[in-house]
């Protein structure tokens, strides 16, 4: 225990010893800078700038995930400088700015006086989605994601010594979602159904909802009475919701009502409706009309509704409607 205050304190003389007549290093300490990243798209170098100082978070491509962590269970990751997660701590002799970070040949000047590398460590990655709700409609929508970044028993070389820390507050570094990423809950195909009793569906370009096994009581040929829709709860089973995004070639109706569908648009990820509780959530109300003899038309909305993937969630607001169906009958 004595040797461990020791080596505390000794890293703090040198902390406030490391003066070349320029620039004294009182404390390695970033929590409250801002922190960037050399390219946004990948983020594999995130580096937080001081006056005179910076300190580099190298890490592994696909490491900082868009999908927020379980509580109290942050995703981990060894610092190791022959791979691919490296920690590094410099002092210049003047003012230090990105491109001295991030540019292929960087400026001569300033120059680096002390450069320290974390020999080892465990980098911890805490990550939650940012989100906005809409003041009219209720809808929750994720505009980007909060990494936390804490390092635990650092182990920093610095010559002839290594000293280590218990805990290194890295901050927070702040991801946004690609265009090509973001839900798109916008149908411009009219809602259809497969057969008389199976699949509700409707699409656009890229991405598509759909009711399976829709409860056959739900769309009847018989008006509803005002204010008075009929009502189901979107179970796993019957009434299953499922917001799908492809890639590859636009969606057509060939997609659906089959076992094979086409395999030129690809599969890139699944949102499914969490299962409704009665009056409260998870709802659909089918609201039948009819304004031409022996045609209905019925409006399916959904009441209260949240998708979820694995650990990330959006809700569609308090009243969202998929769309119309019509039917007709011979009499």
């Amino acid at each position: 225990m004595m040797r461990k205050y020791a080596y505390l304190l000794l890293f703090a003389l040198l902390l406030n010893g490391c003066d070349d007549g320029d620039i004294t290093v009182e404390t390695v300490d970033f929590k409250d800078v801002t922190s960037d990243a050399c390219d946004l798209t990948t983020n594999e170098l995130i580096f937080k700038l001081k006056s005179q100082e910076s300190l580099l978070l190298q890490l592994a491509p696909g490491t900082l995930l868009n999908e927020p962590t379980p509580v109290d269970d942050p995703r981990e990751f060894s610092i190791n400088n022959s791979g691919n997660f490296r920690l590094v701590y410099r002092s210049y002799d003047g003012a230090v700015a990105k491109t001295n970070i991030c540019s292929l040949i960087p400026p001569t000047t300033p120059h680096i006086i002390n450069e320290w590398y974390a020999k080892s460590g465990t980098i911890e990655i805490t990550t939650t989605a940012q989100k906005t709700t809409d003041e009219t409609t209720g809808a929750i929508t994720i505009t980007g994601y909060t990494h936390n970044i804490i390092i635990k028993n650092l182990t920093y070389s610095i010559p002839s010594l290594d000293v280590t820390q218990p805990q290194v507050i890295f901050g927070d570094f702040k991801t946004t979602i690609a265009a090509a990423d973001k839900l798109n809950l916008t149908f411009t195909k009219p809602v259809k159904q497969c057969g008389t009793a199976g699949q509700v569906f409707t699409y656009n370009d890229n991405s598509a909802m759909t009711i399976d096994n829709i409860d056959p009581t739900l769309i009847q040929n018989v008006v509803t009475p005002a204010n008075a829709p009929r009502t189901g709860l979107i179970g796993t089973t019957v009434n299953k919701l499922l917001f799908k995004v492809y890639t590859g070639s636009a969606l057509n109706d060939s997609y659906f009502c089959t076992a094979t569908p086409p395999t030129t648009a690809v599969l890139k990820e699944t949102w499914a409706g969490v299962a409704g509780v009665a009056n409260t959530s998870g709802i659909i109300e089918v609201t039948t009309t009819t304004d031409v003899a022996n045609t209905f038309k019925h409006t399916i909305r959904l009441r209260n509704t949240t998708l979820q993937k694995t650990t990330n969630t959006v809700n569609l607001g308090t009243s969202y409607i998929l769309g119309d169906i019509y039917t007709t009958t011979t009499n």
